[in-house]
């Protein structure tokens, strides 16, 4: 292969309407060596509040189409065909997807415009046979947990690179917690607000706890059904007073900051999770944590096993958090420390963008 000068990297996502791998996109292409990589990203519009910061690190930001429609099969090669040639004219090396779902479509134009293509598995949905055509398409895979390879046992190609987080910005220093407001035991979670989250089964163990000390501070949009579900829910509990909806927030260090614990409730359903970024951060904050006993979250806590509960129990979330209750506020300082430790041990920006710079470099190298 003809040497470069720097190697063509291309991020592709649907959209940067919520920040989850929006923000993980951000951060490689702000840490990657721009003396060895040119960066640029695509995507389906520019729409969403996140979109303005990733627009500030001044790479170019294609507004495209990157996928299409399988069907009709006979007119697919012919549909492609504008994908193919915007691969081939930028003189991509490498496509990185971000793209959630099953899609083929694209790695297929990448094929046949010779770009390597890779993807990042992000969350545990498998089992249709799209999700196998495009594993097997791929030059390589990312995966984020250790449960992810058991779908493609038979790719030699692919990794485990766990996402890693910017620890200087999530640090406990960021804020102070006022040392006057202990009468109250303060749980935060943070989460794109979809059934499958089970905030339900916190708020019901709040109530199975009746203890009027715990207030729940829920952020993330609250608009939809679901939320207005647990809203309701809320009100049918009597658990007004105790539980606070306040929707989206850009920045959510302040509010990690001021609370005792965080918890990550997620049923052991549909999509689960594949690396819950949220969970980290709190760590990162030095905040103790408790989450469900599941794929991701389980990932994420394997060295701390016991702030693991089983997943949809509500009395076991509930004695859970009357036991980190229970806990002296040194103990919790402790906690916190020892598991902003392990975030800066095993999921640390660095070492993240390390990897994928070392990956980057040995898939052009291939033939």
């Amino acid at each position: 292969m003809e040497e470069k000068n720097k190697i063509r990297v291309l991020y592709t996502i649907p959209n940067f309407n919520t920040a989850g791998s929006g923000k993980v996109v951000y951060d490689l292409v702000k840490g990657l060596d721009k003396d060895k990589f040119e960066v640029e990203i695509a995507c389906r519009h520019d729409r969403g509040a996140f979109f303005k910061e990733v627009q500030s690190l001044n790479v170019p930001i294609h507004l495209i189409e990157t996928t299409c429609a399988y069907r009709p099969y006979a007119s697919l090669l012919v549909r492609l065909r504008p994908i193919i040639k915007f691969f081939k004219e930028n003189n991509y090396d490498i496509i990185h997807s971000w793209h959630y779902s099953s899609d083929w479509t694209e790695v297929l134009a990448a094929r046949l415009a010779s770009v390597k293509w890779l993807y990042t598995k992000k969350a545990m949905s498998w089992g249709n046979r799209h999700w196998k055509i495009r594993s097997f398409l791929a030059n390589f895979i990312i995966t984020i947990n250790d449960e992810m390879r058991q779908y493609f046992p038979n790719k030699k190609n692919q990794a485990l690179i766990p996402l890693g987080i910017d620890t200087t910005y999530y640090d406990p220093r960021y804020l102070t917690k006022p040392t006057s407001r202990y009468e109250n035991f303060h749980i935060i979670t943070v989460a794109n607000l979809v059934p499958v989250k089970g905030i339900e089964v916190l708020i019901q163990a709040i109530k199975e706890s009746e203890d009027p000390k715990i207030r729940l501070t829920v952020l993330g949009d609250d608009t939809n059904e679901y939320g207005v579900h647990l809203k309701t829910l809320c009100d049918e509990l009597n658990l007004t007073h105790q539980v606070a909806f306040l929707g989206k927030r850009p920045d959510v260090r302040p509010y990690i900051a001021d609370s005792d614990l965080y918890v990550i409730p997620t049923l052991d359903k549909g999509r689960k999770e594949g690396m819950p970024m949220a969970l980290v951060e709190a760590m990162s904050m030095g905040i103790p944590v408790l989450g469900s006993a599941i794929s991701g979250i389980n990932f994420v806590l394997k060295d701390f096993k016991n702030l693991l509960f089983e997943a949809g129990n509500v009395s076991a979330l509930s004695q859970a958090i009357k036991r980190m209750q229970s806990r002296s506020f040194e103990e919790r300082q402790k906690l916190g420390s020892e598991l902003r430790a392990y975030v800066l041990n095993n999921y640390g920006y660095d070492t993240f963008i390390e990897a994928h710079e070392s990956l980057y470099t040995d898939l052009v190298k291939k033939n």
